[in-house]
């Protein structure tokens, strides 16, 4: 089995390869390939996969290359986790919106949307050389946004599927809380990527016994407090939003709070530049635990079972991903990609059935997945005038003045990204 990971020069790789190693069972890799540009990068964090990998014993190969298509070549999966522009085009996604009042954010808001406006073109073409090269192989999408971004894989016919770690992060604490195996947890997931709530947490399967109530009650507190919520809301609610929840719940709160302290951006580049001094000590063998707080916990767990379950090697039979809605969920469009459990087998994944969803949370995802439409449209074609209904369609920003001050910053920080500007 061949695997290629497109943005291997990431700090997030080590995490990645860690799971490789250790669930070596459930994914018998024979030949991993990292491809990136940044070969500085690529040699320090290939050197660190390959001790990683040695001292865990896992007989498979480990290759660098800066060439794309010998990368990608007889590859069974490609997964993708690149970042157009860097951590400096991040830095401006979580700073330029703050000057019109509106959250700066990688993912969503007007940030999101110059994200998804850099990536979407790039990883279109990566995945046409992809299918150039080997259509069987399945794209794995952990590049942000991964919802629009997989919207685009899917509409130009790519055999691709989504992941976030939002879901196993959750499944995570409330095993640790419940006292139970992950294995023994499954969760009544249901949403948009980054925007989703946890209407159920089931011990055992689909049809387990309900336990929410009893997680809400006996550790309420702890988890409003890892959301930045009040916990009356949360008991309000009745449900677990995921934690970006919070940029719509409380959007004048985090605002304020974006205004008084360094950006997310700037924090993760300084760490980013430690990782990277510390990937090159020959002596490390194994992922560092400054690593976790990179982001992306579980990260490599959740890949491992996607792809063990799309090369038909195993993994969970049940997993959340990001995929088309195809009328699992009736308020939206049938393309739409939404973010829930699925069926996962080597044709593909197949959405469970997801029982009414309270207009409190539909709407919102019908109004997103609008704003996710046209963010796509705009990405495909360019134009002031789509970027300006995409931000104008958002719930984050929704009055025109906003919209036209976002509109004038995004394409002035992304010139050199925008082939139309």
């Amino acid at each position: 089995m061949k695997l290629t990971v497109v943005g291997g020069g990431s700090t997030y790789t080590p995490e990645l390869i860690d799971g490789f190693a250790r669930l070596r069972d459930t994914l018998p890799v024979e030949e991993l390939v990292l491809v990136d540009p940044a070969a500085e990068r690529l040699e320090l964090v290939g050197g660190l996969a390959r001790r990683i990998f040695a001292k865990q014993g896992h007989p498979g190969r480990i290759t660098t290359t800066q060439d794309l298509d010998a990368g990608v070549d007889g590859a069974d999966a490609v997964l993708l986790q690149l970042r157009v522009g860097g951590q400096a085009a991040r830095q401006q996604d979580e700073t330029w919106p703050l000057e019109c009042g509106c959250v700066g954010q990688e993912t969503t808001g007007a940030g999101g949307l110059a994200k998804a406006l850099r990536t979407v073109p790039v990883v279109l073409d990566i995945a046409e050389r992809v299918r150039r090269t080997n259509p069987d192989a399945w794209i794995i999408d952990f590049t942000n946004p991964v919802g629009i971004v997989t919207r685009a894989l899917l509409k130009a016919g790519h055999k691709a599927v989504g992941l976030c770690n939002v879901a196993i992060g959750f499944q995570r604490k409330f095993a640790r809380q419940l006292g139970v195996s992950p294995a023994d947890v499954h969760l009544d997931h249901v949403g948009l990527n980054h925007l989703t709530w946890e209407t159920g947490v089931r011990l055992g399967g689909p049809e387990g016994e309900d336990v929410l109530s009893k997680l809400l009650s006996e550790h309420g507190e702890a988890i409003a407090a890892d959301l930045r919520l009040p916990r009356p809301v949360l008991e309000r609610l009745g449900v677990v939003p995921s934690y970006y929840l919070r940029y719509f719940y409380a959007h004048d709160e985090v605002v304020r709070e974006l205004g008084t302290k360094p950006s997310r951006a700037a924090e993760v580049a300084a760490m980013e530049a430690e990782l990277l001094r510390m990937y090159g000590d020959p002596a490390l063998d194994e992922k560092p635990e400054l690593l976790a707080k990179r982001g992306g916990a579980y990260y490599s767990e959740a890949a491992v079972d996607l792809a063990a379950g799309l090369l038909g090697g195993g993994g969970s039979p049940y997993q959340v991903v990001n995929t088309l809605n195809r009328g699992t969920l009736p308020f939206l469009p049938d393309d739409a990609v939404i973010e829930v459990q699925a069926a996962v087998g080597p044709k593909g994944t197949t959405p469970l059935p997801v029982p009414a969803v309270d207009p409190l949370f539909a709407g919102l995802m019908a109004n997103v997945t609008a704003y996710e439409d046209l963010a796509l449209t705009a990405a495909l074609h360019g134009g002031r005038e789509r970027v300006f209904k995409a931000l104008l369609a958002h719930p984050l920003v929704g009055q025109y003045a906003y919209a036209e001050g976002l509109t004038d910053r995004l394409i002035a920080h992304n010139r050199e990204h925008l082939a139309w500007a």
